[in-house]
């Protein structure tokens, strides 16, 4: 592909995506008007946002996607879901799962006029890197969550990997399972990476796919077992992650 082309294509992949974000915003602003007096978590409000992925992903003519694993039975069953982390473009592919869950994301995306506001509409949860006071804060408002039949999604590695690598797994989400009592449901996206490389506002071709495994326990953990949880979700995620990429 020319560097013109793909310059196009990719002018148009943002066109498609800006535009959406803008139609959404009075869409899921009545949704959530409609839906406030029963729906505290505004779970119909946040179904609705991740429909952008959908959306941005039909209209591009570089990227496909495909959803494959096993659904939860139950979507209100919580869970605290992971993922391994390639691009920016897992949190369109992730959002074609099925059923709604509140991310916790970096709060520089609240910041951002119309995005920022569709991410509290979604009542989405903001986290400030390194800063101990916004982390606890953030565990809070997840455990909240996923008290009220919420599940909760998070990158555990923090980033996205500059390399094929994964990156380690922070302790954060692991230990939030342990406390609440609730499953991991661990996810592998593979082949986003090169919808949108790192530090890039190119994008590119990219055939990417989100796996559902089975989840993991976390029935009798205590604190002390935060990592050997940790460690047992990397390995598993890692595993179906090099069997995806031998396909």
């Amino acid at each position: 592909m020319s560097s013109v082309l793909n310059a196009i294509l990719s002018a148009w992949q943002w066109l498609v995506i800006g535009i959406t974000i803008a139609l959404w915003l009075p869409l899921m602003a009545l949704v959530r008007l409609v839906t406030l007096p029963f729906d505290r978590d505004a779970y119909w409000t946040g179904y609705l946002f991740r429909k952008i992925g959908n959306v941005s992903f039909a209209l591009s003519p570089l990227w496909s996607a495909k959803v494959s694993g096993t659904m939860p039975a139950n979507p209100r069953n919580p869970y605290v879901v992971v993922s391994n982390h390639e691009s920016f473009v897992d949190i369109l592919l992730i959002s074609h799962l099925p059923w709604e869950m509140k991310w916790l994301s970096k709060v520089e995306l609240f910041n951002i006029p119309v995005l920022g506001w569709l991410l509290r509409l979604a009542r989405d949860i903001p986290v400030k890197r390194g800063k101990a006071s916004s982390a606890v804060e953030a565990m809070r408002r997840c455990r909240d969550k996923l008290q009220h039949d919420m599940s909760v999604m998070i990158f555990p590695e923090g980033t996205r990997s500059e390399t094929d690598d994964m990156l380690p797994f922070k302790d954060g989400a692991f230990r939030l399972a342990i406390e609440s009592q609730v499953p991991i449901l661990p996810l592998v996206v593979h082949g986003s990476r090169t919808a949108l490389k790192k530090h890039s506002w190119r994008f590119g071709r990219s055939k990417a796919e989100v796996r559902v495994l089975e989840p993991v326990s976390t029935e009798g953990l205590k604190k002390a077992d935060v990592g050997i949880l940790r460690d047992k979700v990397f390995a598993i995620i890692s595993a179906e992650r090099e069997r995806m990429r031998r396909q």
